[in-house]
């Protein structure tokens, strides 16, 4: 008999995921793989990347589940984890352009993405996503959480470990950068 676990609480699904149930880990996947996507979309742009770490997030997920202590939500975990191996990618992607974009007296090249659209056909959210892409991490993920994802500021302050006014600092700061990125696009 096949156990269906669309209903189930949080609770139910992690202990279950815990005792090897991957229709269990299955519905935790289903109900938060939007979520992870946006993001880490959200950070890295809708790229190959992201799509590897939206994976991963799920794979540390599971090996990790037994050490979730129920006292944060699941999705401030899950949110969590998104955001460390985002990071990590950015960081990860900061020392390999920088290793292999050195000249010889640590001048560094500049590359560019070639577009080969024309400004008149770019889409509104294209240019948003190349201005959040110029964004540094730090004010990058307050503006995924707060603006794409919709969390309020004292959600993105606990699952960050931020306090509120680093958040609000850090997003005013961050709207400011979009908007002379966005004018220069």
């Amino acid at each position: 008999m096949k156990v269906s676990y669309r209903q189930a609480e949080e609770s139910e699904l992690v202990r279950a995921s815990i005792e090897g149930d991957k229709l269990a880990f299955g519905e935790i996947v289903e109900r938060y793989s939007k979520m992870v996507a946006r993001t880490v979309k959200g950070m890295l742009g809708d790229s190959v990347f992201a799509e590897d770490i939206g994976q991963e997030v799920f794979i540390k997920l599971y090996y990790s589940l037994a050490d979730f202590r129920g006292e944060a939500k699941l999705s401030t975990y899950i949110q969590k984890i998104a955001i460390n191996l985002t990071l990590n990618e950015i960081k990860r992607r900061k020392r390999f352009f920088s290793t292999f974009s050195q000249k010889g007296n640590n001048e560094m090249y500049e590359y560019e993405v070639p577009d080969y659209e024309s400004e008149e056909k770019r889409d509104a959210s294209e240019l948003v996503n190349k201005a959040l892409m110029r964004l540094d991490p730090k004010f990058r993920i307050i503006v995924a959480m707060r603006m794409l994802q919709g969390y309020s500021t004292k959600e993105t302050a606990e699952i960050l470990d931020l306090p509120l006014g680093t958040v609000l600092s850090r997003l005013s700061r961050a709207q400011e950068q979009l908007k002379v990125i966005l004018k220069k696009l």
